[in-house]
């Protein structure tokens, strides 16, 4: 099925960013006219690129726990649970991907910080 493909290929995304190869993770997944959705970088490839690479750099123990993956159509949504480093709570983080063929062509992201003390009894995952 086609959307096994394509939650593989943004999971595959997601892991290889983590481990710090950025570069193989574009040039795998990334198609040319790719645009980037979040409103502290300008929009493309490069400029997304840059910043992973930086943040690499800065957090060299980063963590991700994909915790669920939802498929429609040329859709993927990732839910994760992500760590700049072991020690910290972390984020609940959902990349949202779109494709065409099999490269990603249009990529979403918003996040949420893990609290240290919330009310809610089951928790952010």
């Amino acid at each position: 099925m086609i959307s096994n493909i394509y939650k593989e290929a943004a999971i595959s995304f997601l892991e290889l960013v983590t481990s710090g190869t950025i570069r193989e993770a574009f040039e795998r997944h990334i198609a040319p006219d790719f645009r980037h959705h979040h409103p502290y970088f300008r929009g493309d490839a490069e400029s997304l690129m840059l910043a992973m690479e930086e943040n690499v750099v800065q957090s060299p123990n980063k963590m991700l726990e994909v915790k669920h993956t939802i498929a429609e159509g040329n859709t993927v949504a990732v839910h994760s649970h992500i760590k700049q480093n072991p020690e910290e709570l972390g984020a609940a983080v959902i990349h949202i991907f779109r494709f065409e063929g099999e490269r990603v062509v249009e990529l979403w992201d918003v996040g949420q910080a893990i609290p240290e003390d919330s009310p809610n009894e089951h928790g952010m995952f």
